[in-house]
């Protein structure tokens, strides 16, 4: 009787053992196919692309980058400044690809740095009776990719080899509005014009164009923007490594 009692208790062990053994392997299975997708999910938006470059297309990924370091983070242009003038010109069909390239948008977006910069830069202007007007600050580097193709030249449309600090969120397009007349400030040529004629060294202009040139360079590199030299109205920050090229929509950030 007691060799049986002993049986049968060791038999209902073996059978709980099997019934915790069945449970942790379900578990098991559950937590390994989480880790699996998560792995395979930051693996794939952390491979390097055909060009070598990091491309952040997941909003998790550049969630973790704002986490480690706050400036990074893409702030709307019209919640910082929100007197600024937007004509955002690839959210139209006005421009060089005559064509949208961007969904409808009221905003755009620059990192954190960025904009501070760019503040300050109206507050200036502000007390002068002027505001800047932008055509374009962060650019998806798909849209960079697209822009490539007719122009394949790199002193007016960024090579996707290197991307653009459009892509980093740290690059602005931009010009002077003077607020008594509502009308901009003569720079010689219009957004986008792809002639020596947009250049900073480019002199066969009335004096007035380079003073308003000049004033708008000054106060930009006073702020800590860097001009483009091939078009007078492209400025970013220099220290482009810092920040990651990105390929979210606009309505992820």
């Amino acid at each position: 009787m007691r060799i049986l009692k002993v049986n049968i208790l060791f038999i209902s062990a073996i059978r709980y053992m099997k019934r915790l053994t069945i449970r942790f392997a379900g578990r098991l299975l559950l937590i390994q196919a989480f880790l699996f997708f998560s792995i395979t999910v930051f693996s794939q938006d952390t491979l390097l692309n055909k060009h070598g470059l990091w491309v952040i297309r997941s909003v998790d990924v550049y969630k973790k980058t704002i986490a480690t370091d706050p400036s990074k983070k893409m702030v709307s242009i019209n919640s910082k400044i929100p007197n600024a003038i937007l004509d955002l010109k690839y959210a139209g069909t006005d421009n060089f690809m005559h064509e949208r390239l961007y969904p409808v948008i009221h905003t755009t977006y620059l990192r954190q740095a960025a904009l501070n910069a760019l503040d300050s830069v109206q507050s200036e202007l502000r007390a002068k009776h002027l505001c800047i007007k932008i055509w374009d600050a962060y650019r998806p580097y798909s849209v960079t990719e697209k822009m490539w193709e007719p122009v394949k030249d790199d002193r007016y449309a960024a090579d996707p080899k290197f991307g653009s600090g459009h892509n980093r969120g740290i690059a602005v397009d931009l010009t002077i509005v003077n607020l008594t007349t509502g009308k901009e400030l003569d720079m010689g040529t219009g957004f986008d014009n792809f002639s020596d004629t947009a250049h900073h060294d480019f002199k066969f202009l009335s004096e007035n164009i380079l003073q308003n040139r000049t004033m708008l360079r000054t106060v930009m590199e006073k702020y800590g923007f860097k001009a483009l030299e091939t078009e007078w109205w492209h400025y970013y920050l220099p220290d482009t490594k810092k920040y990651e090229l990105l390929d979210l929509g606009f309505d992820k950030l």
